[in-house]
Formats: C-alpha cells, structure tokens, sequence
C-alpha cells in the first residue's frame, strides 16, 4: 500500500517546495511516485493499492496511475495506517511516496519477517521509517497510538506502542527521504547510499533507544 497525496501544485512537499519551489517539488513528487508504481506492479507476489488523501481524490487518482486506491480517511498518521492495514486482507506493507531508495527487495524481506513478526519497520535517516509491515494475525492494540509525528522519536515511539508482547522487527537497510532541498541534493547526486548489508534487528517493543 503506498500512502500518497493528490499532486496539486502548492500541497505537495511542501518543506521541499520551499528550498526548491512548487513546481519542481510537484514534479518530484509525481515522477518518484509514478516510477515507484511501475515498479511495484510488475510484481505478482503482492497487491498494489494507492491510499489517497484527499478522500475525494481516489478516482482521479486511480485512474492516472491505473492502480486500485482507498481513501486515508481522517485522524494523524498513524490513525490512517491503522484504519488502511485493518480493512486490507493478510499482510501489510505501508510505504510513502519520497524513498528513492526504495526497491522490491525491501518489500520482499519486509513479507518475509512478518512471518515470524508482528510488526516490521524500515528505519528511515530521520528518525522515523519507510515502511510499517502490519501481520494482521491479530488485533492492532495500541500501535502507532501517542506517536511524536515528523520527530526523531518517530520510530522509537512507534515501537514502544506496540506493547511488550509485539514481535517488532526492523529492517537492515536505513533508506532516507526526500523533504529539504538537502535532501533534494543528495537524491540528485550519484552518492546516494541506502546502508545495506547489515543485519536485521529484531526489538523487544520497549526498545529504548532513537532512531539512529
């Protein structure tokens, strides 16, 4: 499931829109979100399903992509996932729109944990996480509740709410996102690393640590 936003000018990326500007922040937007769709469809393994806000957006935004789409519905962002991963069948994977790094083998690792896992992440550089992989073996329970959204305490929040009884696992490969014009740079520069290679970490919920 990719969370995505109905690309109008003036409301997409805005943090980045303000280093770079609106339109080149919208083209951004809607070319990494389109290159991410073509990818992920060609895949049979998995279902792929646009989660759109606005709400009212789903059919224009089905019919552009050519991809199924739900609305988000109301609430933060962890209510919106919640409510997404609830009304899906089976395993869960969540990611946005601003992960260049982002590949299928991810989503392939991410499927495979959740196996064994309640609930699997893909720590993001800033704190918080490129993907939220929800089993769907049993209730949410207090998941992603009293989260500090768009913080560094992100991850480390999201892990402590799934309670001492979750099986938490997160991914190796630290990805970044793409929202300041630093950001921006980076992405448009050939150095851009995803710190693959290491060994994924499984956590107990209460995990105390940031997201580092």
């Amino acid at each position: 499931m990719v969370f995505a936003r109905q690309p109008v000018l003036g409301t997409v990326k805005t943090r980045l829109a303000a280093d770079i500007g609106k339109v080149e922040a919208r083209r951004f937007y809607r070319a990494t979100l389109s290159r991410l769709l073509r990818r992920l469809v060609l895949y049979r393994s998995w279902r792929t399903v646009l989660a759109v806000t606005p709400d009212h957006a789903c059919g224009v935004m089905a019919r552009t992509f050519r991809v199924p789409a739900i609305p988000q519905g109301s609430g933060d962002l962890g209510a919106r996932m919640r409510r997404a991963a609830a009304c899906q069948p089976g395993p869960v994977l969540i990611v946005g729109t601003d992960i260049p790094g982002l590949e299928p083998r991810h989503l392939r690792a991410a499927v495979a944990a959740l196996r064994r896992h309640d609930f699997v992440f893909g720590p993001a550089a800033d704190g918080g996480y490129w993907l939220a992989g929800f089993a769907n073996r049993r209730p949410a329970g207090t998941i992603m509740l009293n989260v500090r959204w768009s913080t560094r305490a992100a991850l480390a929040d999201t892990v402590r709410s799934a309670g001492p009884q979750a099986r938490v696992l997160l991914l190796p490969d630290v990805l970044a996102d793409v929202d300041d014009g630093s950001g921006y740079a980076r992405y448009r520069s050939p150095a851009l690393h995803s710190g693959a290679g290491q060994a994924a970490r499984p956590l107990a919920s209460t995990w105390p640590g940031g997201a580092s």
